[in-house]
């Protein structure tokens, strides 16, 4: 039997059994996915599935979390993962555990992580889940206790890969601790560890961070002496953006001219980020180009390429453009995704065309899509810009009842809320700015002095008295300026 007659009698030997009324019906990550890919229709799907008591396969379960993950639908993936192994018995391997404990970290904290990682067998502790707690310090920032792990992942002797050190690269180009790479590289060097990719492309960004873009390249003739891993389409992507971002655009493309060489896999992120980077050159014909090949190497066009290709033929100023391939998109009946939309509607408003944006937004809504925060947002940011205040409430209120796409809230900026309490304190209008700070309660907990001194100053301006202010100041536990209690000792009154 062929490997790929293995790999598909083990994926499908069971399937027969989906005829079975105890499975479900489908693979579980179309199920999850049927109704599109916002956070809030993928807990719905998982929600109804996990009511439904149908049976599925581990492998379905591992290929969604690692889908889920992928989205950063961190929040279900966890869910999922819990689930299926108190309830439904799908019983973890040491990886699923690593998966498990990144994921707690993502959705509830460091503090949780931890617990769940002491908590862990000590069969268990080994590099996987060691690793998986110490990019979760890393993605933190947090370099004390990342450090101190990599060490006593060294005094237990454990067969340290790459990947740790990769972590910590990352962490300290993130935290300008450049000075301590060439350490960490030398000690890889030193201990025989094989390099990778991911190192090479690490080590470069530092480099580039620190603006000595000869040590870039350095870096890649290094590559290509070494032998052990050759360049592939990822080095070049990075090179690539590096040129860019210096403003070496000439070098840029000559190094995206290697990326395309390298792609022999025709991999999906390879178009995107092509697209993305002929983009920042400014080179619109290369952009076509490159999409006219993304088209031809895959049989479907996903919504994520749709979304880059229509975001980079904005920034061209291409807008004819962006709409052709909006309506490409659109008519090819697609699982909806807001982004897309968003994107011309930013577009739309950016231009002042309102009445464009507003056709666009409602045939979202005629396909059964719906706003989200950041469609109001976009509105928010004009009408804040264009002096209509009343329809910047609007939005506020309809984006706070919506929340963002992962279920969490969403909440305006202080900068937004004082610009707002400014205009109604201006005009003396209390109504209004009490109904504002009404719809802000919703998702700001704590308004701040600040808020409640123009409040005060709204109240004086107007004319106006009331006992409540004084009530909701010590409930508030606000301390407000001198001034500001002057004018609560006229406000305050029968």
């Amino acid at each position: 039997m062929s490997l790929i007659q293995r790999f598909v009698s083990g994926r499908t030997k069971n399937i027969p059994n989906r005829l079975s009324k105890k499975y479900l019906e489908e693979a579980l990550y179309y199920r999850l996915f049927k109704e599109g890919g916002e956070e809030v229709n993928v807990r719905r799907q998982l929600n109804l599935f996990l009511k439904s008591k149908k049976r599925v396969f581990k492998w379905e379960v591992d290929d969604t979390l690692i889908k889920l993950r992928d989205r950063k639908l961190y929040a279900p993936a966890l869910k999922l993962s819990e689930i299926m192994s108190t309830r439904r018995g799908v019983n973890k391997t040491v990886s699923d555990q690593a998966i498990h404990l990144d994921l707690i970290a993502k959705t509830r904290g460091i503090a949780e992580a931890e617990k769940y990682f002491i908590d862990l067998p000590e069969s268990s502790k080994n590099h996987l889940t060691y690793c998986a707690l110490l990019n979760c310090y890393c993605k933190k920032m947090n370099t004390e206790k990342a450090e101190a792990l990599m060490e006593k992942m060294k005094e237990l002797d454990m067969a340290i890969t790459s990947m740790p050190y990769n972590q910590l690269m990352t962490l300290y180009s993130e935290t300008s601790k450049l000075e301590k790479i060439p350490a960490i590289i030398q000690e890889m060097k030193t201990n025989q560890i094989m390099p990778d990719s991911y190192m090479y492309n690490v080590w470069m960004r530092a480099l580039a961070a620190a603006n000595d873009i000869f040590g870039v390249e350095r870096v890649v003739d290094e590559m290509k002496r070494d032998g052990r891993v050759s360049p592939d389409w990822t080095t070049y992507s990075n090179l690539a953006s590096i040129y860019a971002e210096a403003g070496l655009f000439d070098k840029t493309e000559t190094a995206l001219k290697e990326l395309e060489k390298r792609n022999e896999k025709r991999e999906l992120s390879a178009y995107n980020f092509l697209i993305t980077l002929y983009g920042k050159t400014g080179n619109l014909r290369e952009v076509y180009r490159v999409w006219r090949s993304h088209r031809l190497a895959f049989s479907k066009t996903p919504n994520i390429s749709y979304l880059n290709l229509i975001q980079t033929l904005i920034k061209l100023n291409d807008l004819p453009g962006a709409e052709k391939h909006f309506r490409e998109w659109h008519s090819g009946r697609p699982t909806y995704d807001m982004r897309i939309v968003n994107s011309l509607i930013q577009a739309y408003v950016n231009e002042g065309q309102l009445e464009k944006a507003e056709e666009t937004k409602k045939g979202a809504l005629h396909r059964g899509a719906k706003p989200n925060a950041k469609t109001y947002e976009i509105y928010l940011e004009y009408y804040l810009k264009s002096g209509e205040m009343k329809l910047a409430v609007d939005c506020i209120a309809n984006a706070i009842s919506l929340g963002r796409g992962d279920g969490s809230k969403w909440v305006p900026s202080d900068e937004i809320i004082m610009t707002l309490m400014g205009y109604f304190e201006q005009e003396k209008d209390v109504d209004s700015a009490e109904n504002f700070l009404e719809i802000v309660r919703k998702s700001v907990d704590d308004l701040g002095t600040e808020v409640f001194e123009s409040l005060i100053r709204t109240y004086a301006g107007a004319g106006r008295t009331s006992l409540a202010i004084g009530r909701r100041l010590k409930m508030e536990n606000i301390e407000v300026s001198e001034e500001s209690k002057k004018l609560l000792d006229v406000i305050c009154v029968e």
